[in-house]
């Protein structure tokens, strides 16, 4: 078992305790070493907020978070975090915003630039290593971003809505250049998205988060084979079921 959560809610205090928000609440599951599970649920429903609770970067109200055993309390190198911002340093090169992270570790320039180096390669960025930022596509920046995480070698890879900027044309090549990513790095990675085909495209398993206070109202294993039929009949099941899902958390809200 490489992730646990046990119980985790979420409150954020105001000064005036009337306004206090409960973002979670309840929240247990477990990701297995080298599982694809993909979070879906409504607008404001805590997907966020649960992710940067596991990376290390908030704190749960209630309850814990394990790490191959070990108790998430801060932020480690063992987990990677992705937003849909890019975050890339717009005065940096391509090669050097990837070796940023062992630059702050003092690692030597040729060793952390070599190894950046590699990371292109496999990436298919060739070729740009001294480009800067505003010179690359939406998918090339994101591209960049996911090779800067996976050169601290992280156990855990936490993606929230990463491909949520870019155009559909591209997204779609982005998600298959992800899924053989993960199908050779065996990373674990937990997929925060709003896109149904997404998750079901790639997900070995998605939890639905109901309206908030988020708590997991949905499990469902995507028993499909990769690579996968966006059309197929069997596709369009798995699809069906989650539109069912966040249509009766809409009727929810409405009640």
């Amino acid at each position: 078992m490489s992730l646990e959560l046990i119980n985790i809610s979420k409150t954020f205090q105001h000064d005036n305790a009337q306004e206090n928000l409960t973002a979670l609440t309840d929240i247990s599951f477990t990701v297995d070493d080298g599982a694809f599970i993909s979070i879906i649920g409504p607008s404001g429903c805590g997907k966020t907020t649960l992710l940067k609770i596991i990376s290390g970067l908030e704190q749960p109200s209630t309850g814990k978070i394990f790490l191959k055993q070990i108790e998430v309390m801060e932020p480690s190198g063992q987990v990677g975090l992705i937003f849909q911002e890019y975050a890339l340093f717009p005065w940096r090169t391509v090669i050097d915003n990837v070796a940023f992270s062992l630059e702050i570790q003092n690692i030597p320039r040729k060793i952390r630039r070599d190894r950046a180096r590699y990371f292109l390669s496999k990436f298919g960025l060739e070729g740009f290593e001294n480009k800067f930022p505003k010179e690359l596509s939406g998918g090339m920046k994101q591209r960049v971003a996911i090779a800067r995480t996976l050169i601290n070698d992280p156990k855990l890879l936490l993606m929230d809505e990463p491909f949520g900027a870019i155009d559909s044309q591209t997204r779609n090549a982005m998600q298959e250049f992800l899924l053989n990513i993960w199908q050779e790095t065996k990373k674990t990675i937990l997929f925060v998205s709003h896109n149904i085909d997404e998750t079901v495209f790639l997900s070995q398993k998605v939890l639905g988060l109901s309206q908030r206070p988020g708590t997991i109202k949905l499990s469902l294993p995507i028993d499909l084979p990769y690579p996968r039929e966006r059309t197929g009949q069997e596709f369009n099941r798995y699809r069906k079921q989650i539109l069912d899902y966040l249509s009766e958390e809409r009727t929810t809200l409405d009640r």
